[in-house]
């Protein structure tokens, strides 16, 4: 079940039933995962945006997300360990 569609600079593709997929240039840029009556948006890094009770509301919140850089690998490490040191 994968149907596509562009909303502004996103590209949507719906993974699943209850999952649709965003990209921006290429690039993953978050999802919207329908549970129950909600649509819950993250963005490409996973942090959750908010939920909506519209498809159509949980996109137009990622669209007009700022577009945030995937981690690299050191500065999660830097985090994480940041975090657990005295």
């Amino acid at each position: 079940m994968s149907s596509t569609t562009t909303h502004s600079s996103l590209s949507w593709k719906q993974a699943d039933h209850d999952v649709h997929v965003a990209t921006r240039d290429g690039e993953y840029a978050g999802f919207v995962e329908v549970s129950g009556d909600d649509h819950v948006v993250h963005d490409n890094r996973g942090t959750e945006l908010g939920s909506f009770p519209a498809l159509s509301e949980a996109r137009r919140a990622l669209e007009v997300t700022p577009r945030r850089r995937p981690r690299g690998i050191r500065s999660a490490l830097r985090r994480s360990l940041s975090r657990v040191r005295p």
